[in-house]
């Protein structure tokens, strides 16, 4: 039985681990395995494996996100089916490894493939897969594009891979009583992308906050992303709930604090920026020079900071 860390130890280290670069030489943190880095229990009964912070690339099989479970005592729960149906597979071993419960449930995160690609493997096992009816509606649009995408970078790691959207879908909550855990699955509002979903653990104060939440690397802010509306729900549905502990969708475990400073506090200050840039005159070119220096540490900066600029300055210019 391999070693467990205890939630204070997990924490800790998580807390404390270096921020690597976003290159693609990034190493496997786990090579054995298909999955970047081995799942670490961050509070008794829950986990993650943790993906890399850098986009997807053929080294980390497009685990660069974090896949999830709850052992309830009952039953497990998966957060996020993974990019493919190889990451199910393997975390469903890892799974299988650590306990004789079966999985119950599969929630996915939101509608992008590292969420959901993965279904059909966790179907074929003859496992629910709940989904907000927003991100089924983003990923039926976008399957096809995403699985192409998989195949370019993964090769032989996109093998199995089918689209399948989710079996059950919700609208803004869905509350699950299994084995020891209330299991509060939750859509606070607009965030980062169509149907973000939330699983809040309100007895154990932490929440799997998928990507509403971002402190490792640069949030990216896709096109039709309102930027106004993520920072009223952070402010309005995300601070009430106040959690202790906090998996986003990528990076270590951390807290409140953490993902305030690098997703709210970005988003106040990048819009900010852009605000005084339209208001002096400045075009769409100008704007993606604005400062953004104090978040230049984050992984993926060199690939977002400019693009989200210029995705900001577009939905602001005629606010």
């Amino acid at each position: 039985m391999r070693a467990i860390l205890t939630p204070a130890a997990c924490l800790a280290a998580c807390l404390a681990a270096p921020a690597a670069r976003a290159w693609e030489d990034i190493p496997d943190a786990y090579p054995q395995s298909v999955l970047y880095a081995k799942p670490v229990e961050v509070i008794p009964g829950v986990f993650s494996s943790i993906g890399a912070t850098a986009p997807p690339t053929y080294e980390n099989a497009g685990h660069n996100n974090n896949l999830s479970f709850i052992v309830t005592g009952d039953g497990v729960v998966v957060v996020n089916s993974g990019a493919s149906y190889l990451l199910a597979k393997a975390l469903h071993d890892e799974i299988k490894a650590l306990t004789d419960q079966p999985v119950r449930l599969v929630i996915n995160e939101n509608g992008q493939g590292h969420a959901m690609l993965g279904n059909n493997y966790w179907i074929e096992q003859g496992v629910p897969i709940l989904a907000h009816v927003e991100a089924a509606e983003e990923f039926a649009d976008t399957m096809g594009q995403a699985l192409q995408a998989l195949q370019r970078y993964a090769r032989e790691n996109a093998e199995g891979t089918v689209p399948m959207l989710p079996t059950e879908t919700f609208e803004d909550r869905k509350v699950i009583e299994m084995g020891e855990f209330t299991i509060e699955v939750l859509h606070l509002g607009p965030a980062h992308s169509p149907g973000d979903t939330q699983v809040w653990l309100p007895e154990q104060s932490l929440m799997i906050a998928g990507d509403i939440a971002f402190h490792e690397r640069m949030p990216p802010i896709f096109e039709g992303t309102c930027t106004s509306c993520w920072i009223e729900t952070w402010e309005t549905k995300l601070v009430p709930l106040n959690p202790t502990y906090v998996i986003p969708g990528h990076g270590h475990p951390t807290n409140l604090a953490q993902v305030t400073r690098y997703t709210h506090d970005y988003l106040v200050h990048l819009r900010d920026q852009i605000g005084k840039h339209i208001a002096a005159g400045g075009d769409l070119a100008g704007a993606y020079y604005v400062d953004q220096e104090a978040y230049r540490h984050l992984d993926t900066f060199e690939e977002l900071a400019t693009k989200n600029a210029g995705v900001v300055f577009a939905e602001m210019e005629f606010e």
